[in-house]
């Protein structure tokens, strides 16, 4: 593809129908832009590197392009049909292979894919735009193909059966299906199909009762209009990426990149634009809860939406004055505003803080299952068990948005450090430990729906023991990023302290992940059959 305001701006060269290779590609041709992509490697927990490359618009149709040639090498078709047929297998290039060289009924394939086998004699379009195939091919298709033809000093004319207008026959425009409509029904068509019904991969005939496929070289031969031109592009190009699963959209909303993988995987991969994300569904990463169990999560938190709401509340008493106290932070240590009473507590237990590191509120009680009876008392223990997690669960995901706030906050705590004789490399601990923080809230927030699925065993008591940790010290690094900096001293002892905090985090963080992953190659992980189904 070339610059959009060229005059050889083309999907297809119109002799062969090749994509075009110029590697001078603008941005804007598919209506998205980006950078250039980069190969990158994100270390998964069990220290295995899942290799993947981020790839802009540009890229991407590049790799298009690629894998069309490259399949066409094997199956010598028109590109235009290959791509047809590669978009009906969903870009999995074995299985059309596969299906291409079996040795049943080949028609069959291409029956399926809704496109006219252009290895059979006859079939193939005419240069001049009429139908050279057989009358058979027509009726094959959508039935005998009915042309009302007139003589005059100009020749045969045909009745186009949209506009009922007639027209010389070289002015006819027809496809391999060899159904023939004039070019300005078909532009018409086109452009309401591309620009309106967003169906430019898979348009199919003009004769409503014809399910073949309209070929890349004819749209692009039609239409002249650069705009339509340019979604019609935008449209297989994201229909690639959509179907094929070895390629996916970063999730960031107007980021436009894309990451490319060798094998499909419930594994981390991160963006240019630093967005972390899970390849196999494309959701926020959210490990160690595996995808199922994540829908099945999220299902059930849309279910109750209305207790999902009630626990989300910013408000709670205090547990000794009973003084209204909203959560402004994301910090679970609570100080209470009444002078008389300045309790502290936890948020989410409303326990006294100073015995919280004695008394973990991360681990629940079965005590009240156990001894259910009745369906009554069993109804309620598990109600009460859902709401345990998913109170917390909540809580974790309502700090994690105060904590993407800190980023602003840590840039005024920069220009103030840098204000007592530290350079702007020296200062750069505090964006590391925010990024720290924001990690270790979301994998705290995750472990909770995780947890909630668990049969309890000695390796759940274990990871009860690795998350209590982790959240004791990332509320910890918390407490000391929300602090107020004033003077040169407090400033060199809050770096010493954030930095040793954020570094215990991290391996904190990277021991919960190593040990769950452990369980999942072990198989210690048992999950609950009533709540799984």
């Amino acid at each position: 593809m070339s610059n959009c305001d060229s005059d050889e701006e083309v999907l297809y060269d119109s002799e062969d129908g090749d994509f075009e290779d110029n590697d001078d590609v603008d941005d804007g041709v598919l209506g998205l832009g980006g950078s250039s992509g980069s190969q990158g490697g994100q270390a998964g927990p069990d220290g295995d590197e899942y290799p993947y490359q981020v790839l802009s618009i540009d890229e991407v149709t590049r790799l298009m392009v690629e894998t069309i040639k490259e399949v066409n090498l094997v199956v010598q078709l028109p590109q235009t049909t290959t791509r047809i047929l590669l978009n009906h297998f969903k870009w999995d290039k074995e299985k059309l292979y596969e299906k291409y060289y079996a040795e049943e009924d080949p028609e069959a394939l291409f029956a399926a894919a809704h496109v006219i086998n252009p290895n059979l004699a006859g079939n193939l379009k005419g240069k001049g735009g009429t139908a050279q195939g057989t009358q058979a091919a027509g009726e094959g298709a959508s039935g005998t193909i009915k042309k009302r033809r007139t003589r005059s000093q100009q020749g045969v004319k045909i009745e186009c059966v949209i506009c009922y207008l007639d027209y010389p026959e070289l002015e006819m425009v027809a496809i391999t299906c060899g159904h023939q409509f004039c070019k300005s029904c078909w532009v018409a068509y086109l452009t309401t199909k591309i620009m309106e019904e967003g169906v430019g991969p898979s348009i199919s005939c003009a004769d409503h009762q014809c399910d073949i496929l309209v070929d890349d070289e004819t749209v692009l031969e039609l239409i002249t209009d650069k705009a339509v031109i340019r979604r019609y592009k935008q449209l297989i190009t994201n229909n690639f990426v959509e179907c094929n699963r070895l390629v996916r959209w970063c999730p960031k909303p107007a980021c436009g990149h894309v990451v490319k993988v060798e094998h499909c995987a419930f594994k981390q991969v991160q963006c240019v634009c630093k967005a972390v994300f899970c390849f196999a569904c494309g959701a926020d990463w959210h490990y160690p809860l595996r995808c199922d169990l994540m829908t099945k999560w999220q299902k059930k938190c849309s279910d109750d939406s209305e207790t999902f709401n009630w626990i989300a509340a910013n408000t709670k008493d205090c547990p000794q004055c009973k003084m209204p106290i909203e959560k402004n932070g994301g910090c679970n240590h609570m100080w209470c505003r009444n002078p008389s009473c300045k309790f502290e507590f936890c948020w989410l237990c409303l326990g006294d803080w100073r015995n919280h590191g004695y008394n973990p509120c991360n681990r629940y009680s079965e005590t009240e299952a156990n001894q259910a009876k009745t369906a009554q008392d069993r109804a309620r223990a598990v109600l009460q068990r859902y709401l345990f997690y998913c109170n917390r669960y909540m809580n974790h995901m309502q700090s994690l948005k105060f904590e993407h706030k800190l980023y602003e906050n840590v840039r005024v705590k920069m220009e103030e450090m840098q204000k007592h004789q530290m350079t702007w490399v020296e200062v750069q601990f505090l964006i590391e430990a925010v990024d720290v923080l924001v990690s270790c809230r979301s994998m705290l927030m995750y472990t909770y729906a995780f947890a909630y699925y668990l049969v309890k065993n000695n390796q759940v008591h274990i990871f009860e023991d690795n998350q209590k940790d982790l959240e004791a010290a990332t509320e910890q690094l918390s407490e000391y990023l929300e602090r107020d900096m004033t003077g040169e001293g407090a400033l060199q002892e809050l770096k010493r302290s954030v930095q040793d905090k954020y570094r215990y985090c991290e391996q904190r963080r990277k021991a919960l992940l190593q040990h769950v992953q452990e369980g999942y190659d072990t198989d210690s992980w048992t999950l609950n059959a009533e709540l799984t189904v």
